[in-house]
């Protein structure tokens, strides 16, 4: 469908109608002269040389007029409406950076990595699955810092998760103090949408609130608690004296993290490698969505382009032609001029 953005601008057409049909009532003798066809010969108070406008050059002075007043009429093609499917949610990503989280007991094509980088190359594809949610990053050791609050702008949250580095919150592990942030940046959002999912590899070790406390706040504020262990539960330390197999997770607090999950409507996640993580995000990654209202919209087109394009390559015809004619004349002047003389 075409539409005119001002159509009001239509009744500029009449101007040149308006300036053609006001008579001057004196004209002064020392008005300036200038020849016909001139854009200032039909001022008041101008007066003009020459015979008479050419036909053509009426023709075209009066088209790109008109192609510049639809130009500012702005015509647009406006199509038909569409409905934009929305699901959005707000997710907390709730992140431990302690330096234990530095143990290297995740592997990737054979080679070991530590937690953290573990962590870094899933929530990277996970966060980028989540178009048209917002998502928030708080990281944590001895103090919870939030990072980036809730947005859609995905690619920040990502840059600013892949620029964490291990103890820059400190060395122990408040895992009551960051759920509690999660709560205060959640608690505005509508009730449904309140995620948090929190990662950790330890115990609670620090903080004001204990994760107790913290968790029936989230539960009282409708806050929905996903929680994920990561570590492995056997490797193989070296030493002086040879080797020894370990449990690098032993200081997991499985059934705090449990309770947590549950006593919240959420769920409780082991990752003890990292295609289990890929696993839990994936999982994480089918949580109901919340349908909103959908918005509607019509795409449209602007068109002023071309009646501005086609009144400038007229203008340039009408130039260039006015030009050609004026040589024209002038060599039948110098011509007939000296045929005069001679």
């Amino acid at each position: 469908m075409l539409n005119l953005a001002f159509p009001w601008a239509l009744l500029l057409a009449l101007l040149p109608l308006l300036l053609h049909w006001r008579k001057p009532a004196s004209q002064s003798v020392d008005a300036p002269v200038f020849p016909v066809g001139h854009w200032l010969s039909d001022l008041p108070g101008v007066s003009r040389q020459g015979n008479a406008v050419p036909l053509w050059q009426r023709l075209l002075l009066a088209l790109m007029w008109l192609l510049l007043v639809l130009a500012l009429a702005r015509p647009q093609h406006v199509g038909e409406q569409v409905q934009m499917p929305v699901t959005g949610r707000d997710l907390m990503l709730v992140v431990d950076i302690s330096p234990s989280m530095d143990e290297q007991d995740m592997v990737i094509r054979g080679r070991s990595i530590n937690r953290l980088q573990a962590v870094k190359r899933v929530l990277n594809d996970f966060i980028s699955r989540r178009q048209g949610d917002r998502l928030g990053l708080i990281l944590f050791g001895t103090e919870p810092y939030v990072q980036a609050p809730l947005t859609f702008d995905l690619e920040t949250v990502r840059t600013l998760l892949m620029e964490a580095g291990l103890g820059m919150a400190g060395r122990a592990t408040a895992i009551g103090d960051a759920i509690g942030l999660a709560i205060k940046r959640l608690r505005d959002r509508p009730q449904d949408q309140r995620v948090a999912i929190l990662l950790t590899d330890g115990a609670n070790t620090a903080g004001e609130i204990t994760p107790d406390k913290a968790t029936e706040i989230a539960a009282a504020a409708g806050v929905r608690l996903y929680t994920i262990g990561i570590g492995a539960e056997s490797m193989v330390q070296r030493g002086l004296l040879g080797s020894r197999r370990v449990n690098p997770s032993r200081d997991l607090d499985e059934a705090l993290l449990t309770r947590m999950a549950q006593q919240t409507g959420g769920q409780y996640f082991r990752a003890r490698s990292l295609p289990e993580l890929e696993m839990i995000y994936q999982s994480i990654d089918q949580l109901e969505p919340i349908e909103l209202e959908g918005k509607f919209y019509r795409p449209v087109t602007e068109l002023y382009v071309w009646p501005a394009g086609v009144a400038l390559a007229l203008w340039l015809v009408f130039f260039l032609g006015r030009r050609v004619l004026d040589r024209i004349r002038q060599r039948g002047v110098k011509a007939t001029g000296e045929a005069t003389h001679g």
